[in-house]
């Protein structure tokens, strides 16, 4: 590890574990570089790069992360037949991966949409929602010791009430008042800053994980392997949006809440209570977007701004599959999902989310109205 300039600092060998320390006396720019000889001769180092370049702010403490993978994985050259990998094998993995990341953008979707659909909000604090989630379930499990099952749903049920405290003191409040949806969006961005920067005050700019889950030894079905806990999470996440997908077909609230998205006027003329359907989808969205959070922390670490890193994928999915339209989000969601992984068999794994973005584009140029919206007219 040197500084900026050159000067060395210090080497560390990491244990174990894989994990590393190294203290410095001052703040600033420092370059830390992996010595790739001293790793397996079966692993590399994912994007080929062994330089990391961290800033280290007074008083925080800065994560550098060299992810390792097979040779031959993506971002690798592939073998050639009788190697340790091949194209397919390397297809097999990033689909199943794309459909994990594809589920949990799933979920935060499915919570943006309903809104949307119900009130026409675009909220740009979403994102922030998928990282509250992760926070307090890492604040239960970590800060008061419970387990992290118990944590995370004591996290998604304080998240859903919080959902509900939102929409019943200051979204319905500005819906009272008149103020329009545009007025409304905008404002939403300025409740993603400060709750983004409250939650840099409380949990720190620094990356934590879950004390359980963190480190699992991996199985292998076919060509795919995975941690038991990837396997968990996503049947996790497909219940959940099957039992939510359910509900609104079935339950009688449901069905007002796609009446209400229908029509919110004529809704409320046949008897149904508008306000209280549009809080009971705020504080469903709220703890489906904690539940997508704790779900992101369990494959990646925790850290303040992991809702808002997510968050243009989230639009992504949710514009792809039918703005308003919760089917559509799941849909556009796990295309989003498996193209990001995928395109990494062609493009360096830094430019995955721009290909996705770019698909987005070019579906939207000929159906506007996303997979599964409606036409709507103009004028």
């Amino acid at each position: 590890m040197t500084t900026e300039s050159g000067q060395p600092v210090a080497e560390a060998t990491t244990n174990a574990q894989g994990t590393w320390q190294v203290p410095v006396d001052k703040p600033g720019k420092y370059k830390v570089t992996l010595d790739v000889a001293t790793l397996p001769k079966d692993a590399a180092v994912r994007g080929g790069s062994n330089v990391r370049t961290p800033t280290v702010y007074e008083g925080n403490m800065s994560t550098v992360l060299f992810a390792l993978q097979p040779k031959g994985a993506p971002g690798q050259p592939a073998q050639e037949e009788g190697g340790e990998s091949s194209f397919w094998t390397q297809a097999a993995q990033l689909a199943f991966e794309g459909l994990n990341l594809g589920l949990i953008i799933a979920l935060a979707a499915l919570g943006l949409s309903l809104i949307y659909g119900t009130t026409g909000l675009t909220n740009f604090a979403h994102g922030e929602l998928v990282t509250l989630g992760a926070i307090l379930a890492y604040a239960f499990n970590v800060g008061v010791g419970l387990h992290l099952i118990p944590a995370a749903v004591i996290a998604v049920i304080l998240a859903g009430g919080l959902g509900y405290a939102q929409d019943r003191f200051f979204w319905g409040a500005l819906r009272k008042r008149g103020t329009g949806t545009i007025a409304m969006m905008i404002i939403s961005i300025g409740v993603a800053l400060f709750l983004r920067y409250v939650f840099l005050i409380f949990f720190g700019g620094q990356n934590e994980a879950f004390a359980q889950y963190t480190a699992q030894p991996g199985i292998e079905i076919g060509p795919i392997s995975a941690a038991p806990k990837n396997f968990v999470a996503m049947g996790i996440e497909l219940l959940v949006l099957i039992v939510v997908g359910v509900a609104l077909l079935r339950t009688r609230t449901g069905k007002a809440a796609r009446a209400v998205a229908d029509n919110p006027a004529l809704a409320s003329s046949s008897g149904i209570n508008v306000d209280r359907v549009i809080r009971i989808i705020w504080t469903m969205g709220g703890a489906i977007a904690a539940l997508a959070g704790i779900m992101l922390g369990l494959s990646q670490n925790l850290k303040y701004t992991m809702g808002q890193d997510i968050l243009l994928l989230i639009f992504a999915g949710v514009t792809l599959g039918g703005l308003g339209t919760a089917f559509g989000a799941l849909v556009g969601s796990l295309i989003v999902g498996l193209f990001i992984q995928l395109s990494t068999l062609w493009v360096p794994p830094e430019l995955k989310s721009v290909g996705a973005l770019a698909v987005l584009i070019i579906v939207l140029l000929f159906r506007p109205q996303g997979i599964l919206g409606r036409r709507e007219r103009i004028g």
